[in-house]
């Protein structure tokens, strides 16, 4: 089994972006920890990609979709809040997809509280840090409907 995981806009600059909200770990620290994780489990891949544009995103999840790929992790950043084209082409696929969030979404801003990408996802993991990426791996993978 294959499981795509996508970060969206700013996802690159962990490590360096407001470090009190997000830490001082690194994207490629998250990678090597799904790396690491993923280990004990037998046949389970993961493919990792980051953009900051909406319609890199959006080709991506439409590559994965095309490629019979039916599970992902996304953490869409900014663009959960902003981007109904984005929640579009998660909708218009057949990818088991569940949304993290490396904060918890709903104890900020009153405008990072709604997520247009929540409704057509299974499930929200929110202000787990980089461990709501390995819950969500972990359910995709038990999950077999």
């Amino acid at each position: 089994m294959k499981i795509l995981i996508i970060n969206g806009p700013n996802l690159a600059r962990l490590g360096l972006r407001e470090p009190e909200k997000y830490g001082s770990k690194t994207l490629n620290d998250l990678q090597n920890y799904l790396e690491e994780k993923i280990k004990v489990l037998d046949n389970t891949e993961l493919e990792f990609f980051q953009s900051n544009y909406e319609g890199s995103l959006i080709d991506k999840i439409e590559e994965t979709s095309d490629n019979k790929i039916t599970k992902m992790v996304i953490n869409p950043g900014a663009l959960t809040h902003t981007s109904i084209a984005l929640r579009d082409c998660i909708a218009g696929t057949e990818i088991e997809t569940i949304e993290v969030h490396l904060t918890n979404i709903y104890c900020r801003e009153d405008f990072r509280q709604k997520s247009f990408t929540a409704p057509v996802s299974k499930a929200v993991i929110s202000g787990m840090g980089f461990e709501g990426y390995w819950f969500a791996i972990q359910y995709l993978i038990s999950n077999k409907t």
